[in-house]
């Protein structure tokens, strides 16, 4: 069975999610006559709050929403799914990262429109929005079973099994090792629960809490992190230029990859990104829709640069420190150890505890979100009594992913993540006219208000 899930999740996220994500990523960033382009400024601006409406229906401002968004995507794949993009695809992996963010923001624009534009009512009465109501209230009950499959995998695969397991793995390299402490089976456990009563005290609390945690978390965490890599990057500056042309000649030649296959660093950049900013599968409209917002359009502008700042900007910094150390070429180290190497080797004795510090903020703001995103599946599913039980289940399995070996469970994860996909694309392109007319008439009204 462990063999079927691993090779379901490997087979998924080859070419049939390539051409999913990145091809109607693509439609989509054409129909909107690039948006993520020509529109990046006014985005900017709506994030000041000058345009929030408190009386708007939604549980917390935009500015919280993407916040919450950004909790969730800016994580550990920044940190060892850059390392894993250099050493599988080398450098020119980022190159179509970056390619792969300028389709995602397209994909988010519209996927967030639509969860303002087609919100929902949960068995309480709440307003919800997210893929499952977009699908029930824009295509009709008819393809409700496509939400149905949407919340299943969302149950499944929203667990923080991954980031649990990392924290874990972080944590007992570069605190425990060192000083000589076991980091046998009884230490995993102790980590395992610590963790769990941190995102307890958190998730018990709502979306209200967690987009308030995540609102105050996010900007420090991306300050500490940008501070540090900008100290690096410094550093080495004579060698930025160097470095930048690098990944985008080896984008077309692949020349850091065996047998120089143009093709394997295309896919292993944009699965790596698909995996970093998270455009196609679902998660960013399910918070974005909890927003206090009358206007689709506004909240799709802002859910937009959820993939520029995570893909753009954070892996970006983050590729630049592992080729400017020269890591990438001199170890074994794959993933966050990568990283960690290339962290300690420019800025010796610090380096890995400032990463250290910032892979603690990451998982745990991810695993904050993540715990929102699985109780709206379960909510939709179950209804909104019985969905904080969901809460007590996602908790259990922090632990279990801190002492247990993940092979399969990742696999599980990652299988589950496509098939979200899935349902959330076709909603996307088949309501995308919707968004288009909304488009229109909101950029009409804003210069008639001038």
């Amino acid at each position: 069975m462990g063999d079927i899930i691993i090779y379901f999740a490997n087979w998924i996220w080859g070419t049939p999610m390539l051409i999913l994500l990145m091809g109607g990523g693509m439609i989509l960033l054409f129909h909107s006559g690039f948006v993520p382009f020509r529109k990046i400024g006014h985005a900017i601006s709506l994030l000041s709050g000058k345009y929030d409406d408190d009386l708007a229906p939604g549980q917390i401002t935009s500015f919280q929403a993407l916040s919450a968004a950004i909790a969730a995507t800016v994580g550990l794949g920044n940190i060892s799914g850059v390392a894993i993009a250099i050493n599988m695809g080398g450098p020119g992996a980022i190159f179509w990262m970056w390619v792969s963010a300028f389709v995602g923001m397209a994909t988010k624009f519209y996927s967030c429109s639509l969860a303002i534009m087609f919100r929902g009512k949960d068995s309480s009465g709440e307003i919800q929005g997210g893929p499952m109501y977009v699908i029930e209230e824009g295509m009709g009950k008819k393809w409700k079973f496509l939400s149905v499959i949407f919340s299943v995998a969302g149950v499944l695969g929203l667990l923080a099994i991954f980031q649990a397991n990392q924290l874990s793995a972080v944590f007992r390299a570069v605190m425990l090792e060192p000083a000589g402490i076991s980091t046998g089976e009884t230490t995993r456990w102790i980590i395992g629960i610590s963790m769990m009563v941190l995102v307890a005290i958190v998730i018990l609390g709502g979306i209200k809490r967690i987009a308030n945690v995540a609102s105050k978390l996010v900007p420090f965490m991306v300050v500490l992190y940008f501070t540090t890599v900008i100290i690096i990057v410094f550093k080495y500056v004579g060698d930025v230029p160097e470095m930048l042309l690098k990944i985008v000649t080896d984008a077309f030649t692949g020349e850091a990859v065996a047998g120089g296959a143009v093709g394997a660093v295309i896919i292993t950049g944009a699965r790596r990104a698909a995996f970093s900013n998270e455009a196609g599968i679902g998660t960013a409209p399910m918070v974005h829709g909890a927003s206090k917002n009358n206007e689709p359009i506004r909240e799709g502008l802002i859910a937009m640069l959820g993939p520029f700042i995570d893909t753009i900007v954070v892996c970006t910094l983050t590729a630049l420190v592992i080729m400017l150390t020269g890591v990438w070429q001199s170890t074994e180290a794959d993933g966050v150890r990568l990283t960690l190497n290339a962290f300690e080797t420019a800025l010796p004795g610090i380096g890995k505890y400032l990463l250290m510090t910032a892979v603690l903020i990451f998982a745990l703001s991810t695993m904050f979100t993540y715990s929102y995103y699985g109780h709206k599946c379960f909510n939709y599913l179950f209804g909104a009594k019985r969905a904080d039980f969901y809460n007590y289940f996602y908790l259990i399995t922090i632990v279990a992913g801190a002492v247990a070996s993940l092979e399969v469970v990742v696999s599980l994860v990652d299988g589950m993540y496509a098939i979200m996909a899935i349902p959330t694309m076709i909603s996307t392109i088949y309501l995308a006219p919707k968004v288009k007319a909304a488009y229109k008439d909101y950029f009409e009204r804003m210069k008639a208000a001038k």
